[in-house]
C-alpha cells in the first residue's frame, strides 16, 4: 500500500496560513479532490479551525477535519496529539492527502523528524509563508533579517528572527504573502535577501492567497537529507521560549477574550488607531456591532493591519426575518442553536484571541475591554438608538492600516 502524502504549511502569525488553506480547500472541491485537514492553534479558542471547517470540503462529521487548540503542535505534547488525530483520521478510512497547519509560533524540526520515521506516511511539501509587509516594514525589505538572526546568535538569544528563519531552512517551498500591496522591486529585494537561508526551496510570489494546487503534493518526497545537520543542531532548542527583542522578562503568550457585549464602534476604530503597536502580532475572532446587530463579523489582525471581514448572519436576526418564510419545526430548531449559545442577546457574542509580548497583550486587551457597549448604552441599544460608526458599511472583506 502506497503512504499518504502530507503536506505542512507552516509561518509566523499573521502570514496567512488560512487564508492559503481556503483557497487550497477551494481548487481541491472544484477539482473533487477530497483533502483531510489538521489545524493547530495555540489559543483554546481555534478561530482557524472554525473558519475551515465552515467549508464545503471538510468537516468533524466527514472524518476528514480535526483541530489541536490551546498547544503548539511541535511542542512533545502537541505531537502527541498529532499522533492521537492521525490515528483518528486514518483509523475508518485511508485519506488521499493530509494538511497541516501549524500555528505560528511552531516550529518545523520535530515535525519533520516525525514524518521521517514514519513510513505509512510521505511528507512532501513544507511551506513557510513569510509576510512579505512584514519583512518590508521591520527588518528594511528583508535586508536586515539575516543580521539580526546572527546578532542573535552571538548574543545567545533566541528570538523571533530565529524562528522564521529555521522555518525557512526547513521549507522546500517559501511563499512571500500580501505581494499585491508591493512593487516587484521590493519583491524582489526580499526575496534575495532570505534566499540565502535556504537556496534548495522554491521562493513562490503569492496574492491573496492564491496558489495553484498543482504545485502541491508531487510526486517528489521531502529530502530529509538536507535537513539532518540543522535537525542535530536544534532539536534541543526549538522548544525554548522565545526571547522577544528589546524587551526584558516577554515571553510569546495567547489570552483570550470572551464577552457578549458589543463593541462600541467608534472606541474600537479609536483604539485600533491608538494601541496597535508592534508588540501584539496578531489577534483574530468573532463579534459584533450594535449599529449592524445582523451579521457576525470576523476581526483579523496581524501587526498593525487590521482586517474586517462578514462571515455570516447571527442566529438571533435570521430568526425575526419574516421573509425567511421558516415552518415551524425550522424555526425550532434554529431557535434551539440559539438557546445553546451563552449570551444575553441570542447567538451574538465576542470571542476573540490576541497573542503577542506579555505587557503588550495585557494593554491592549485592556483597551478592547473599554471598546464593549455600556449596560446604559445596550439599553440605549435596544430602544433603537444609532451609534457612530467609522467602520466601511459594505465590506466583504476590509483591510485596514
Amino acid at each position: 500500500m502506497s503512504s499518504i502524502p502530507v503536506t505542512i504549511l507552516h509561518g509566523f502569525l499573521g502570514s496567512g496560513k488560512t487564508t492559503l488553506l481556503r483557497k487550497i480547500l477551494q481548487q481541491a472541491s472544484d477539482s473533487n479532490i477530497t483533502p483531510s485537514v489538521i489545524v493547530n492553534d495555540m489559543s483554546e479558542l481555534d478561530v482557524d479551525g472554525v473558519l475551515i471547517s465552515s467549508m464545503d470540503a471538510v468537516h468533524r462529521d466527514k472524518g476528514n477535519f480535526i483541530t489541536v487548540s490551546g498547544v503548539s503542535i511541535s511542542s512533545p505534547d502537541g505531537v502527541k496529539q498529532l499522533k492521537q488525530s492521525l490515528n483518528t483520521m486514518c483509523e475508518d478510512k485511508r485519506p488521499s492527502w493530509i494538511v497541516i497547519e501549524t500555528s505560528g509560533s511552531s516550529h518545523p524540526l520535530p515535525l519533520v523528524e516525525y514524518f521521517k520515521h514514519k513510513r505509512e506516511f510521505a511528507l512532501k511539501d513544507v511551506i513557510t509563508l513569510v509576510d512579505a509587509i512584514w519583512l518590508r516594514d521591520d527588518y528594511q525589505q528583508g535586508t536586515q533579517l539575516i543580521p539580526q538572526w546572527q546578532e542573535n546568535l552571538r548574543s545567545g538569544k533566541r528570538g523571533i528572527e530565529n524562528l522564521l528563519v529555521e522555518q525557512i531552512m526547513f521549507s522546500n517551498q517559501v511563499l512571500l504573502t500580501k505581494t499585491e500591496k508591493l512593487d516587484n522591486d521590493t519583491v524582489q529585494t526580499i526575496a534575495k535577501s532570505i534566499h540565502p537561508l535556504n537556496v534548495y526551496a522554491e521562493i513562490i510570489k503569492t496574492s491573496w492567497g492564491n496558489l495553484d494546487i498543482k504545485s502541491l503534493n508531487r510526486e517528489q518526497n521531502y529530502n530529509f537529507f538536507l535537513v539532518e545537520q540543522l535537525i542535530s543542531e536544534l532539536r534541543d532548542t526549538v522548544n525554548e521560549p522565545l526571547n522577544l527583542s528589546g524587551k526584558q522578562g516577554q515571553t510569546l503568550v495567547a489570552k483570550v477574550i470572551k464577552d457578549d457585549r458589543p463593541f462600541h464602534p467608534q472606541r474600537l476604530w479609536d483604539t485600533c488607531h491608538k494601541y496597535l503597536t508592534k508588540g501584539v502580532f496578531r489577534s483574530k475572532g468573532f463579534f459584533w456591532f450594535p449599529s449592524r446587530d445582523d451579521v457576525a463579523l470576523l476581526w483579523s489582525q496581524a501587526n498593525g493591519n487590521v482586517g474586517l471581514e462578514v462571515t455570516g448572519f447571527w442566529r438571533a436576526s435570521v430568526i425575526l426575518d419574516e421573509d425567511q418564510k421558516f415552518t415551524d419545526e425550522h424555526r425550532q430548531i434554529l431557535q434551539e442553536k440559539i438557546d445553546n449559545v451563552e449570551s444575553r442577546f441570542g447567538d451574538r457574542r465576542c470571542r476573540l484571541t490576541v497573542i503577542g509580548q506579555v505587557n503588550e497583550v495585557d494593554h491592549f486587551i485592556e483597551a478592547l475591554q473599554k471598546c464593549f457597549l455600556k449596560d446604559s448604552e445596550i439599553e440605549q441599544w435596544k430602544s433603537g438608538k444609532t451609534f457612530d460608526d467609522p467602520w466601511p458599511k459594505n465590506i466583504a472583506k476590509l483591510k485596514y492600516n
